[in-house]
């Protein structure tokens, strides 16, 4: 014979089944939706339990009922044996009922009906007061219906078992139900879950064992609560999933002695591969790009614990390269490893192609085309399927030619820091007003310059990249009828040497920091003349541009300053020019002063107006701090410069894909106005 004790539920481990790929990181169940099962099947053993309470029939046992999820319950009702006549009390067999379907309307009544509770109890599986007198009163707070002197239903005990398993501290819970001369005694027999004395975590391997450990310090030595516990695996999963991490708890355990072993699945990457789809049909094809030169842009490498997050910056360091249209990544299962395979789609731009276009010359002021120039160019920008590109171009304005020719290897084969090489040759011809100005007979000058070099660049942390470079430059000025001089209308000296040309081969290096939106800047940069031959120029040369930003409400405040010194013998038309659409506005280009030193600073506020345009108001100041004179000639002194100036006004911003068009109208420290046009940022 089965006394009660024997009909119960014990789960000596919790566990979470895995996820189906369809779903790949749920949400923990909690008891109260394990329960549901279990409580309705108990639902009309109870109801005969009552019956047989109204109509006198013998004590009955109920049927244990399958064990759900993450915890268990059961629920027996016994009917107290009654003494027998002669003071004998009888034993009464149980009688053990086999769960049918009863009819809805039947069941419905009954659920109804209520019986008269004289007193309700929390005691162990024994039957016993519980040790731990706070697991207890946590139980008797669960309780919602069942209270002593009330008259419950069917239905209101089962939701107060539901609570008891719901609080998360109990294994088990059985309600049994004793008649007694005062009344029908309600006892919930409870399991406590086991306290907790240790964790075992496995499979963790970019999981920080802080962040585990910090989670479950607090319930050492506690009864394990199965909803705190799911509250430390939504934690955990929260952890991956706002990393972008494809990672996830996918099993719990409670081991004997209150051990936890928690296991922890992350999807390693097993492979990465390229797939090129057809510009048109987006079907697969044979790429021009050779798929090494894709995959070492990759930060993403075999091995590694998935993201989603490290994926979208592959995306885009891919797209940067210049050649493709469209990439994307697509995870799937690498059988049933647990890992996953990387597909990159990627559709390939038109490798190269002839272009032509038009701009605006700075540096020309007068004349019936002032400014105006055009270019045309080749390009190819997947060179040897390498993303190596060469460019050939030619501007020709009305002054202004530049003929030049560009071969960029954007990362050098077997090096692992992204360097980047540049060889460059070019022949320029640019108008040298912005030292020397117009002349009083109206002949312009030019500067000639043949230049050929090679540069080396790398990004040094996020935000920052570094440049080193060697180039030889040789630079002479010409008349209008493209014949060398050496000396301009105020017998300024136009060359440092006195020859027709002057030689310099120059080492430069820069380092430079960019912001986000690239509204911040700092770009610090110093040129050495060598003296490799006695007639070449020896100098140095350093130049300093910082640009910040910052919101003051809906307006945005932007200020800039730049500055540079050169020691040494440099040719005059080197000189750092002062004013101009990039320096002090309001003036023309170069007319507040060229000297060996300067300083520009400028602030300026812009505000939205509507759409993509902008308003603002800015103010600037120049200066070439004194050292105009010490140019050989001081072109700044024989043509009236003041040598240091400033300017403000008004403009209007709109946005484009080349940066800000700007659009201003300044004034200058002579109530003299000037319109400039500008396209992208501050120098």
């Amino acid at each position: 014979m089965l006394n009660n004790g024997d009909i119960e539920f014990k789960s000596s481990a919790i566990k979470i089944p895995l996820s189906s790929p369809q779903n790949p990181i749920p949400h923990l169940p909690f008891c109260s939706q394990s329960l549901t099962s279990t409580l309705s099947q108990a639902k009309f053993s109870i109801t005969q339990f009552l019956d047989s309470l109204k109509f006198h029939r013998k004590p009955i046992k109920l049927r244990s009922f399958p064990s759900p999820l993450l915890c268990s319950s059961t629920l027996a009702l016994n009917e107290s044996t009654q003494a027998q006549p002669g003071g004998a009390t009888g034993g009464g067999g149980a009688i053990e009922v086999a769960q049918t379907k009863a009819p809805v309307s039947r069941t419905r009544r009954e659920d109804e009906e209520r019986v008269l509770i004289s007193e309700v109890l929390v005691r162990n599986k024994d039957g016993e007061e519980l040790e731990m007198k706070d697991l207890e009163s946590e139980a008797l707070m669960a309780l919602k219906a069942c209270r002593a002197n009330s008259a419950l239903t069917v239905r209101e005990v089962q939701e107060d078992v539901h609570r008891i398993i719901d609080s998360g501290y109990f294994s088990s819970c059985m309600p049994v139900a004793v008649d007694t001369r005062d009344g029908i005694r309600l006892v919930f027999q409870v399991e406590p879950n086991q306290e907790f004395r240790g964790l075992v975590c496995e499979g963790a391997n970019v999981l920080p064992s802080k962040f585990v450990e910090d989670k479950f310090r607090d319930g050492y030595g506690k009864v394990v609560n199965i909803r705190h516990l799911d509250e430390v695996i939504e934690s955990i999963n929260g952890w991956y999933m706002e990393r972008g991490l494809f990672g996830m708890v996918s099993g719990v355990e409670i081991l004997s002695g209150g051990i936890l072993r928690l296991q922890i699945a992350e999807a390693e990457v097993n492979d990465v591969s390229i797939r090129f789809l057809d510009r048109k049909t987006r079907e697969p094809t044979v790429g021009k790009t050779k798929p090494e030169t894709i995959l070492r842009q990759l930060t993403t490498k075999k091995g590694q614990v998935y993201s989603l997050n490290q994926g979208k910056r592959d995306v885009e360091t891919v797209l940067t390269m210049g050649i493709m249209e469209d990439v994307s990544i697509f995870p799937q299962p690498a059988g049933d490893t647990g890992k996953v395979d990387l597909v990159m789609n990627v559709v390939e731009r038109v490798s190269g192609g002839f272009s032509a276009g038009g701009g605006i010359s700075s540096g020309i002021t007068s004349g019936p085309l002032s400014g105006l120039i055009g270019s045309f160019a080749y390009s190819h920008r997947n060179l040897f399927g390498k993303n190596q590109k060469v460019n050939v171009s030619l501007e020709r304005g009305q002054i202004d030619s530049i003929f030049r020719i560009n071969y960029t290897v954007p990362w050098i084969e077997g090096d692992d820091k992204r360097t980047q090489q540049s060889i460059m040759i070019q022949n320029s011809r640019t108008p040298g007003t912005l030292v020397h100005g117009n002349q009083p007979n109206n002949g312009n000058i030019t500067i000639g310059r043949v230049t050929a070099g090679m540069e080396f660049s790398r990004p040094l942390r996020p935000k920052w990249s570094g440049t080193a470079g060697l180039t030889f430059q040789r630079a002479g000025a010409h008349d209008d009828k493209g014949d060398p001089v050496i000396k301009d209308f105020y017998s300024s000296p136009l060359t440092a040497s006195g020859n027709t040309h002057d030689n310099m081969l120059l080492t430069k290096c820069e380092c430079a920091y960019t912001g986000d939106l690239g509204s911040s800047m700092l770009v610090f940069s110093m040129e050495q003349g060598l003296p490799i031959l006695p007639e070449w120029l020896s100098f140095n040369r350093v130049n300093a541009r910082a640009r910040t930003g910052a919101e003051v409400g809906p307006a945005n405040l932007l200020l800039s300053l730049s500055g540079g010194n050169v020691l040494g013998k440099f040719s005059p038309h080197e000189a750092f020019a002062i004013g101009g659409t990039n320096s002090v506005r309001g003036y023309e280009e170069g007319a507040v002063g060229s000297g060996r030193s300067y300083v520009v600073g400028c602030g300026e506020i812009s505000f939205p107006l509507f759409g993509p345009v902008d308003g603002a108001f800015f103010a600037d100041y120049g200066t070439d701090l004194g050292s105009g004179s010490s140019v050989p000639g001081d072109p700044a002194g024989a043509r009236g410069k003041p040598g240091s100036g400033y300017g403000y006004g008004a403009g209007i911003r709109v946005e484009s894909p080349l940066g800000p068009l700007r659009l201003e109208y300044a004034f200058n420290d002579k109530k003299t106005g000037r319109f400039h046009f500008g396209v992208g940022h501050r120098n």
